[in-house]
């Protein structure tokens, strides 16, 4: 019998399986078959690819890439369970790759007695590159099978040659439904969970724990509990809303400032200013700062996009981003949190341009991709006797002397002549500009 058969899914009491009925909620309600997995259904569902794995018993190895609580360590077991393999489970945060090794060298002796291993390295991602290349031989050999379970994308957090030996499911948050569904589940379970309490919960209290679990089974679970033991101590049976709130106490945001949600969600901020929907960039500036972003940060990228989306077309934006990150040092949180909302409104509705953005992308192309051409002479500066008996500055026109204040004088590299990178759109300010533009090549002669 396997380490993972005489363990958590076996039939039988709680404790008779080896989780102790004091455990946390989640723990005891945690799934002992497919069937009472919950959500996932496109990987688990019937004739779903993680489903057929499971069940045409493949020996691959894999990668779970998803949120905490979507159930990634259960589902491990599960397959353990099914596939008849034993389990070993380790944390990348509290191993290291020195046990990890002992046990794949196990693994693999067991192996060759016919013994199946699984493998589970929670967190795999907090592996380095270096240290992860310990489990390629043996993942190689099908020495073991090797699931890997990571809140992080693999394609930046696991080595390339790891990666393209395992396949690599993604699992979503749980909906409402779902978490609520799950919480219904261990209301009404004697054996594990808090059936013998008997808890009536009003909808609205459960939905509020869901809704506040951002999709995270382990947490809402683990609420609904607190909410049970403060029911408890006051001698009543019945879960409200209120009483869901004050077990919550406070709202937990998924969100990890070093990780993909940092990412993610400061692309939600910016793609929905440059969208021109202030509604949705109030939400998503909040959403950063309530999960502790830092907030210089967060004005450091309102000033970018001032001036890579708003541009000329509105240039006060910049200056408005640059006082509202000055407002924030000097007020600091929460007070200066509403200068950012301000400069975060202002540029959802600013007229848009990113055509000196484009510019600058052109220019450097240019920069790099061609030959490095002296500068013509009649722009360069004659300080000395020498220079100027080199024809330094000769044929040079002082704009202020001419006609419209603009010469009819070459200033970019023969090979360049003509070649134009600004092209102001006709939103906001800009259209001035472009006016301006046409007067300007006009008078240098190109129109």
């Amino acid at each position: 019998m396997g380490l993972f058969e005489s363990g958590l899914f076996e039939s039988g009491p709680s404790a008779a399986r080896g989780v102790s009925r004091h455990a946390p909620l989640a723990e005891r309600m945690r799934p002992r078959s497919l069937e009472e997995y919950a959500g996932q259904a496109h990987l688990v569902g019937d004739g779903k690819p993680l489903r057929l794995q499971i069940e045409r018993d493949e020996p691959g190895s894999m990668i779970f890439w998803g949120p905490p609580g979507t159930g990634k360590t259960t589902l491990a077991k599960l397959i353990a369970a099914t596939t008849h393999a034993s389990f070993v489970e380790f944390s990348a945060v509290t191993s290291g790759i020195k046990e990890i090794k002992q046990v794949m060298a196990d693994a693999e002796r067991a192996a060759g007695m016919g013994a199946r291993t699984i493998l589970f390295v929670d967190e795999i991602h907090r592996f380095n590159r270096a240290q992860q290349d310990a489990f390629l031989p043996y993942v190689e050999r099908g020495a073991l099978r090797l699931i890997g379970a990571t809140t992080e994308n693999p394609s930046f957090e696991v080595n390339g040659a790891l990666l393209s030996r395992c396949r690599v499911y993604v699992l979503q948050p749980l909906g409402e439904d779902k978490l609520v569904g799950l919480m219904r589940r261990a209301l009404g379970d004697v054996e594990r969970g808090l059936g013998s309490q008997g808890i009536e919960a009003d909808e609205e209290a459960l939905r509020t724990i869901a809704g506040f679990a951002s999709g995270d089974a382990r947490y809402a679970l683990n609420a609904l509990e607190s909410a049970a033991a403060l029911l408890r101590g006051r001698g009543e049976a019945r879960l409200t809303k209120e009483v869901a709130a004050e077990a919550l106490q406070q709202r937990v945001l998924l969100y990890d400032k070093s990780g993909e949600q940092h990412y993610d969600l400061i692309s939600a901020l910016h793609k929905s200013v440059r969208n021109s929907d202030a509604d949705a960039a109030l939400y998503w500036l909040r959403r950063m700062l309530a999960a502790g972003e830092d907030a210089m940060y967060v004005a450091r990228r309102l000033i970018r996009m001032a001036v890579e989306d708003v541009g000329l077309a509105a240039p006060e934006a910049l200056n408005l981003c640059l006082s509202a990150q000055q407002a924030m040092h000097l007020l600091g949180s929460p007070e200066g949190e509403l200068a950012l909302a301000q400069a975060t409104v202002y540029l959802a509705l600013a007229p848009k341009s990113n055509a000196v953005y484009r510019a600058w992308g052109a220019v450097a192309a240019d920069v790099e991709g061609t030959a490095a051409e002296a500068v013509p002479l009649h722009l360069r500066n004659a300080p000395t006797k020498l220079m100027q008996s080199l024809e330094y500055g000769k044929g040079y026109q002082y704009a202020h002397d001419v006609e419209g204040k603009v010469a009819a004088m070459a200033c970019l590299p023969p090979s360049l002549e003509g070649r134009r990178y600004y092209e102001p759109t006709d939103e906001g300010r800009e259209r001035q500009l472009a006016a301006r533009l046409a007067e300007v090549r006009r008078l240098q002669g190109q129109e």
